[in-house]
């Protein structure tokens, strides 16, 4: 599962987040739990806005190509 969240990371969010000086980085997937821990970066991390960011757009996301993912959270 690890591999299909990079790759939509990779081509469906990061491309986003970079365009606005930011990243998002892969912290743990847990399988079992269907659980996916990212951490924000660059103007990202700093941004009043990015608990919305994750939580909304990236979840979305996610759990739309992934269907196995219950949940996504993020990580300082």
């Amino acid at each position: 599962m690890r591999d299909k969240v990079e790759e939509v990371l990779e081509k469906n969010i990061r491309p986003a987040l970079r365009a606005d000086g930011g990243d998002i980085e892969l912290v743990e997937v847990n399988e079992e739990a269907g659980e996916v821990k990212v951490r924000l970066q660059g103007a990202c991390a700093g941004c009043p806005l990015s608990q919305m960011t994750s939580l909304t757009v990236v979840e979305r996301i996610l759990r739309q190509e992934i269907p196995e993912i219950k949940k996504v959270t993020t990580v300082t």
